[in-house]
C-alpha cells in the first residue's frame, strides 16, 4: 500500500519518555511503511518516571496487542495488569447510593489497569529509535518541519515532533484554555499491597473495576493491579491542606483494611486544554496537549486519539495539503478533549454524600463556570453545543435508536450510566 505522505516524514522526533511518548515512539515504527526513516526518542534521564497505577479505556487492549505483537495475556501480565470493566462511584451525586459505569457492551468490554512504566518499558521494546539522553530547550516550527534545541547539544531539524514533555508549570490565556470547572489541583498517590491474587498459569481473568470513593476533601481512586494497589486521593489545594487530605487518606485506607503504604508523590496540575495541540509540524500529546484530573481516565485515550490522528493524516495525505489540514485537525482535536472535560465536570453537579467546604465549592462554585469556560467564541469549537445536546438527549423520556451511537467525547450509554447513578 502506498502512502502518499511517506515522502514528507523521512526524520521523526518523539520528546518524552512517558506514556504518551512512548505510545507515540512505538507508533511511528509500528506504522511507517519506509524502513530507512529516523525516529529519535529524545528524554531527560534525569527526570524520573513517576510508576503510578492507570486505568485506561478498551481502545487500548486492542492497540497495545498491534503495537507489540504479543498476545492480550501476555500485554495483561507484562503490565501487572488487571481486566477493568468499568469505574465504581461510591458516594457521588443526590442518590447517596454506589453505581457503577461500565464499558458498554456491559461485562464484555474491558480495558486495562496497569503499571505506567511497565507500559513504557513494553513499547520501548519493539520501537527502532535512535535514543537522544538530553534536555529539550525549545521546540518551535521552522520552514518545512520543526527545530528541537537541545543543552549541550546542537539543534536538529524534524519534518514532525510529537512533544510529550508534560503539563506546563503555569497557563497562559494565550495559549491554553483553563478549565477550571473541574474542581480538582492535586494528587495525593500511595502504593499499597496488592488486593488482586496474580494467576500461576495465566493472566488474572476476574473483572476488576476501578474505585471512585467520594471523600470529604475530593475523592479517591483505588486501582487494583497484580503487583500493588495504587491509591490517589484528589482534592483542590485551594480549598483544603494537605494536612486535612493527609489525615483524612490514612483514615480512609485503615477502614479499608491497608496497614502500609509507600508515599509514592504529591502533584499538583493544572485543568486545561492547549490552544495549538498540533500545527502540521509540532504536535503535543498527552498532558503536553492537555490535562484534566484522571477520574474517567481519560488520558491514555486522548493521546491515543492524538498521536493516530497526526500520524495517519500525515502519512495518508500529500503535503500540499498540510496547510489546510493542521487547522483543522487541531479544532477537533480541541473539541474533543473539551467533551471529555465537560464529561468529568459534570460529575460534581449533583455534589456527594458530604456536605463539606471542598464538595459546595465543587457543585456550586467550580461547576457553574462551565458555559464560560467552553464558550464557543473563546474556544473555537462547539463542544458546549454537543454537551447540551446530549444532556438534552437523555432527558428524554425515550431515546430513538437514531440517537444511540450520539458521541459527546464519550457514548450516550456513558452519559446515561452516570446520570442515572448521580440522580441527576
Amino acid at each position: 500500500m502506498i502512502l502518499p505522505g511517506s515522502k514528507s516524514l523521512r526524520k521523526i522526533a518523539v520528546v518524552g519518555r512517558g506514556t504518551a511518548g512512548s505510545l507515540a515512539a512505538a507508533s511511528v515504527a509500528r506504522l511507517h511503511p519506509d524502513s530507512d526513516h529516523e525516529l529519535h526518542h529524545i528524554y531527560d534521564s534525569r527526570i524520573p518516571v513517576i510508576g503510578v497505577g492507570e486505568g485506561s479505556w478498551p481502545s487500548l487492549v486492542e492497540h497495545l496487542q498491534q503495537l507489540t505483537g504479543l498476545p492480550h495475556e501476555a500485554v495483561q501480565q507484562r503490565l501487572n495488569g488487571t481486566r477493568k470493566y468499568g469505574v465504581a462511584f461510591e458516594g457521588w451525586g443526590r442518590c447517596n447510593r454506589h453505581f457503577t459505569h461500565y464499558f458498554t457492551p456491559q461485562q464484555v468490554s474491558y480495558a486495562y489497569h496497569l503499571s505506567a512504566d511497565l507500559m513504557a518499558e513494553l513499547l520501548q521494546e519493539s520501537t527502532r529509535a535512535r535514543h537522544i539522553d538530553a534536555r529539550v530547550l525549545n521546540i518551535t516550527r521552522v520552514e518545512g518541519g520543526a527545530q528541537v534545541e537541545f543543552e549541550g547539544l546542537a539543534p536538529e531539524r524534524y519534518d514532525l515532533v510529537f512533544d510529550a514533555r508534560g503539563f506546563p508549570r503555569e497557563l497562559d490565556p494565550d495559549q491554553h484554555i483553563d478549565i477550571s470547572f473541574i474542581p480538582t489541583n492535586t494528587s495525593v498517590i500511595r502504593r499499597c499491597p496488592p488486593i488482586i491474587n496474580e494467576e500461576q498459569d495465566g493472566p488474572v481473568l476476574k473483572p476488576t473495576y476501578t474505585r471512585a470513593v467520594a471523600r470529604p476533601h475530593g475523592w479517591i481512586f483505588v486501582i487494583p493491579l497484580t503487583a500493588h494497589t495504587s491509591y490517589g486521593y484528589i482534592f483542590n489545594r485551594d480549598v483544603s491542606s494537605l494536612g486535612e487530605v493527609e489525615s483524612d487518606f490514612d483514615a480512609f485506607l485503615e477502614a479499608d483494611g491497608v496497614s502500609e503504604y509507600e508515599q509514592r508523590a504529591v502533584i499538583p496540575f493544572p485543568n486545561f486544554v492547549h490552544r495549538q495541540i498540533y500545527d502540521g509540524a509540532v504536535a503535543r500529546i498527552g498532558n503536553a496537549a492537555a490535562f484534566m484530573e484522571p477520574l474517567e481516565a481519560t488520558a491514555i485515550v486522548s493521546a491515543q486519539l492524538q498521536i493516530g490522528m497526526v500520524l495517519h493524516l500525515r502519512l495518508n495525505r500529500s503535503v500540499e495539503h498540510l496547510e489546510r489540514d493542521s487547522p483543522l485537525v487541531n479544532r477537533f482535536l480541541i473539541n474533543n478533549i473539551l467533551c471529555y472535560g465537560l464529561f468529568v465536570g459534570w460529575h460534581y453537579a449533583c455534589g456527594s454524600t458530604y456536605d463539606s467546604e471542598f464538595w459546595r465549592y465543587a457543585r456550586d462554585r467550580a461547576w457553574t463556570k462551565f458555559r464560560k469556560a467552553a464558550d464557543p467564541e473563546l474556544v473555537g469549537c462547539d463542544a458546549l453545543r454537543k454537551f447540551d445536546d446530549m444532556i438534552e438527549l437523555i432527558s428524554q423520556p425515550v431515546i430513538g435508536k437514531a440517537d444511540w451511537n450520539r458521541m459527546c467525547g464519550v457514548p450516550l450509554t456513558s452519559y446515561a450510566q452516570i446520570s442515572q447513578g448521580l440522580g441527576y
